[in-house]
């Protein structure tokens, strides 16, 4: 293993370029969590919107950044995902679980986003993001999802591969890590 430390190349407000041992990799400045959330209906709460890095429209789960809205924020993840849920989706959840922390790209990104259950959801807003975003919200049956995306993917838009994460770990048949009551399925 190298622990040598990074060197910076350049940082920006929310990434830094680095590079370790002669590999150059982003650094997010905030931590991420991404939520799957069902309905009561067993519907999964996805969003839509633009990304401009790849000039296409996403469908995603909901997910937001940790201890972003003020500087030197030590938000906790579980906050910032209730927070992020009802922001983009308008949905509550009354009980939030992490399942498993995991990277998003390992050759390209340091980035490790925290997925995390949300159970017991009832709808409080209209949801849609902040002012900087202009947020889709999808509620989709789960007898009907594979041929929701398949369809949207059909369509030109991008499909977020952790979609199919959280399908996996929501199909009744495996319990996800973690759900034993230890975080990132750690004894």
């Amino acid at each position: 293993m190298n622990d040598q430390p990074a060197t910076t190349l350049y940082q920006g407000r929310y990434l830094k370029l680095q590079e370790r041992s002669g590999w150059e990799f982003v650094q997010r400045q905030h931590p991420a969590v991404v939520l799957i959330a069902w309905t009561p209906e067993r519907e999964l709460l996805l969003v839509e919107q633009y990304r401009i890095p790849i000039q296409q429209h996403t469908i995603e789960l909901p997910a937001g950044l940790v201890g972003d809205q003020a500087p030197g924020d030590r938000e906790d993840p579980l906050v910032a995902a209730a927070r992020e849920l009802v922001e983009e989706t308008g949905w509550q959840a009354g009980r939030l679980r992490e399942i498993m922390l995991c990277p998003t790209s390992a050759g390209l990104s340091s980035e490790q986003v925290r997925f995390i259950l949300a159970e017991d959801l009832e709808p409080v807003g209209p949801g849609g993001g902040d002012a900087s975003e202009d947020i889709r919200v999808h509620r989709i049956p789960a007898i009907a999802i594979d041929r929701w995306l398949y369809d949207r993917y059909q369509a030109g838009l991008a499909i977020d591969p952790k979609i199919y994460t959280a399908l996996y770990w929501s199909t009744g048949e495996r319990e996800p890590p973690g759900s034993d009551g230890h975080a990132n399925g750690k004894q």
